[in-house]
């Protein structure tokens, strides 16, 4: 027998997960699945923390489950995107999904056919986002843009000078506004010979 949890999220405080419940019970029955958790948030679906669905990852990547149930898939992600992070993460360890309105059922060959789908699709969107970042990095580069951090510009004598007069690293690297580690590396160098 599989071992099954169930996910509900409700936007507000005052509406009630029991329909999405009563489905999910009857689904669960009908397929022999026993129910040993349910999750549910009762928070917007944009919000990206959600308590139940933190802990319901965290307890699929623990082995807990076999199967993760929704009423809905909009009821278990913010965005599309999002939607397809967690079903990939579920079938990377192998915990079927099911969705009740959309009939998805991930255990079958049409449903992993849809996972694949969904992961190429999740793939093409990555590599289109990564496209636009690269094309508008040449074009800031072309425009005579920095890109990144400036360089640091440090004064390393004052720097050894400060430490030589008893100051702490951390009071050096607080007055130049850098850090402790970049303090450490300056005293570590050796000073530059005269001009």
């Amino acid at each position: 027998m599989k071992r099954a949890v169930l996910y509900m999220r409700v936007s507000t405080v005052d509406q009630n997960p029991e329909t999405q419940l009563h489905d999910l019970h009857q689904m669960a029955a009908q397929r022999g699945y026993e129910i040993v958790h349910e999750y549910v948030d009762r928070i917007s679906g944009t919000k990206a923390k959600r308590p139940g669905l933190d802990q319901m990852m965290t307890d699929a990547r623990r082995g807990r489950f076999d199967v993760v149930m929704v009423w809905a898939c909009d009821r278990i992600a913010r965005s599309t995107r999002h939607f397809l992070e967690v079903l990939d993460e579920l079938s990377r360890i192998e915990v079927e999904f099911l969705s009740f309105r959309e009939n998805i059922d991930t255990g079958g060959p049409l449903g992993r056919a849809i996972v694949v789908i969904i992961a190429a699709i999740a793939e093409l969107e990555r590599g289109l986002i990564v496209e636009r970042v690269r094309a508008g990095m040449r074009r800031a580069r072309l425009e005579g843009l920095r890109i990144g951090r400036a360089p640091l510009t440090l004064d390393r004598e004052a720097i050894r000078r400060d430490r030589c007069h008893g100051r702490s690293i951390r009071a050096i690297a607080k007055e130049h506004g850098i850090s402790t580690a970049t303090v450490q590396r300056v005293l570590k160098d050796p000073p530059a010979p005269p001009t």
